[in-house]
């Protein structure tokens, strides 16, 4: 008799700042995928990407450290070969569509994980676009209106340095450590943050961590150290 096809599932790496939920999505994912890593913030993220390269990414918007929107840009340039597929609390069609402009395949709330994310995961692997139904006319709904307006003003409307400089301020970081950590200069670190508060026309830190967490670089429970 021939011996019977193995059929390799595809490798998966998950991205989540609560260990609670990635432990509940490896069980929903397990018979589906090899799970080759989980990871808790955006910059863990990226380097296991680089270092893994697995098959599909699901990721979180708000995480420490690099946002997932953020984190995606990079990804898909390192291994544009991976799906993203983010997994996010985030219902506002304004997030879903910059999460797809980052090169993300689809788009799941957190809320209808155990329903769809079976389906989900089919349909990005199949190289299809999966969106919760719930967002899917808002979604390009505001894909039309940034077409028809050009780059809303938003964080998205920064660089990448200056978002990344952002996030970590918004998370109580000081000049030093986000120095260490960009591998930059602490005048440069203070030079992004001049650049930002008057493009956004913000004047405290304060002010810079509401902005970040009401645009979905930082969760409001966000541990600052």
């Amino acid at each position: 008799m021939p011996e019977p096809v193995v059929t390799k599932k595809p490798r998966l790496l998950m991205a989540d700042d609560h260990s609670i939920m990635l432990a509940g999505l490896q069980k929903l994912v397990e018979s589906m995928c090899e799970v080759v890593g989980t990871v808790q913030d955006g910059r863990a993220l990226v380097e296991a990407a680089e270092r893994l390269r697995p098959d599909l990414i699901l990721l979180d918007i708000s995480m420490p450290l690099l946002n997932g929107v953020d984190a995606a840009r990079q990804i898909k340039k390192s291994v544009p070969d991976a799906k993203l597929l983010f997994l996010t609390m985030h219902a506002s069609p304004v997030f879903a569509t910059e999460a797809l402009q980052a090169g993300g395949s689809g788009y799941l709330l957190k809320q209808s994980a155990a329903s769809e994310l079976p389906q989900a995961i089919e349909s990005v692997l199949a190289g299809k676009t999966y969106l919760t139904p719930s967002i899917i006319k808002p979604v390009l709904s505001s894909i039309a209106q940034q077409d028809s307006v050009g780059l809303r003003t938003s964080v998205m409307g920064l660089t990448p340095r200056q978002r990344e400089v952002l996030q970590l301020i918004a998370e109580g970081r000081c000049a030093k450590d986000i120095a260490v950590l960009l591998n930059i200069s602490v005048k440069t670190v203070e030079f992004h943050k001049t650049r930002v508060m008057e493009q956004l026309n913000l004047h405290s830190a304060l002010e810079l961590a509401r902005f970040a967490i009401a645009e979905g670089l930082v969760s409001a429970d966000t541990g600052r150290s």
